[in-house]
């Protein structure tokens, strides 16, 4: 189970400052030539600004194929918690290491700030933390200010807080291991480029990720891997055996859980091609046993809701609480006389 992280204290130390270019772009890389430091209570503003979007993220460690030591990421986290002083020359390093992996044409050009993080408490130890954050897009707004004697309106471009599109957490904890480190990409990870090629990250496969994993998996599976023409009672069923497979078991096993909550040898066949295509799709690379962590089967059970659209403007939404007696509260048939298929439900009242 991670441990728990604590926002609460965190200020803002000191950050550098990158514009990094596109693909094709001439323009050469700027970056900070001193460091941006701010006053108390501007440093303890923007630690939430910075930090929101790291909470409730699956934790990673820094790694690298042949030896740790040969992440940049790590080298640069590394130097910069043995030595806070040398923040501009690792933000320097960092962005220009960014830009190097900025090939692909789907990678926006963007503002970079790299800054120190201190007062984080993990399991209530504090810890210092490297955070880098990129945001690809700006957005306008306006701002009263007074001119010559007078109020005028003038429109700004900025970096929106809730827009930052990716980010990186390096907690300086357990350094050996790769550090603890917590990153996410909302612009989509289609190229893995920044957790990847970027970060060098892999992410930590203890009993709440993997749990958490197939179960997400399990319930993409009943809604785009099974045929077209699957009904959706069929891929809630199948979405709710595999719950179900999670929430009784102990440890999970691919051939017991094949077994027990994909009967019959073309499911089985189904799961494996789309299990096989989210890996690749998502990055996550998936064990075939481990320990069920039950507080994340627990919540499993809340994602099997299903959503049923008709071809005459119903649309109908089931919770995982009627999933469980779909059989005896629903029912499906033909009506010979209108040439139409129609539900029986049955219900006590309206809520």
């Amino acid at each position: 189970m991670p441990a728990p992280l604590n926002f609460k204290e965190a200020s803002i130390g000191a950050m550098t400052l990158a514009k990094i270019s596109g693909t094709g772009s001439v323009n050469p890389l700027q970056a900070s030539k001193a460091l941006c430091l701010f006053r108390e209570e501007e440093a303890a503003l923007l630690a939430p600004i910075f930090l929101k979007p790291f909470r409730a993220l699956d934790p990673h460690r820094l790694h690298h194929h042949s030896h740790l030591t040969s992440n940049e990421i790590y080298t640069y986290a590394r130097k910069v918690f043995d030595s806070p002083d040398s923040l501009l020359e690792v933000g320097g390093h960092i962005a220009a290491h960014l830009q190097s992996q900025s090939n692909h044409p789907n990678i926006k050009p963007g503002d970079l700030c790299v800054a120190l993080v201190d007062g984080i408490t993990l399991d209530n130890e504090p810890v210092n933390a490297l955070c880098i954050i990129k945001s690809e897009s700006q957005t306008p707004f306006l701002q009263i200010s007074l001119r010559d004697g007078d109020l005028r309106l003038t429109t700004e471009q900025g970096i929106y807080p809730e827009k930052i599109d990716k980010g990186c957490l390096i907690l300086d904890f357990e350094p050996e291991e790769g550090f603890t480190v917590y990153l996410f990409d909302k612009s989509g990870g289609g190229t893995h480029f920044w957790k990847r090629d970027f970060i060098g990250a892999m992410a930590v496969k203890d009993a709440d990720y993997l749990t958490k994993r197939y179960s997400q998996m399990c319930v993409a599976f009943a809604e785009k891997g099974l045929p077209e023409e699957s009904k959706p009672e069929e891929r809630v069923e199948v979405a709710r055996r595999a719950i179900e497979y999670l929430q009784e078991t102990e440890d999970f096993d691919m051939a017991e859980f094949q077994e027990a909550a994909l009967p019959g040898p073309e499911l089985q066949e189904q799961f494996n091609t789309f299990k096989t295509q989210y890996q690749e799709e998502t990055g996550h690379e998936l064990e075939e046993q481990f320990p069920v962590s039950k507080k994340e089967a627990k919540k499993a059970k809340k994602r099997l809701k299903s959503r049923l659209k008709l071809d005459v403007g119903v649309d109908m939404k089931f919770s995982s609480g009627f999933i469980d007696k779909s059989e005896q509260l629903m029912e499906r048939g033909f009506d010979e006389e209108k040439h139409m298929s129609f539900l029986k439900v049955y219900f006590h009242r309206e809520e």
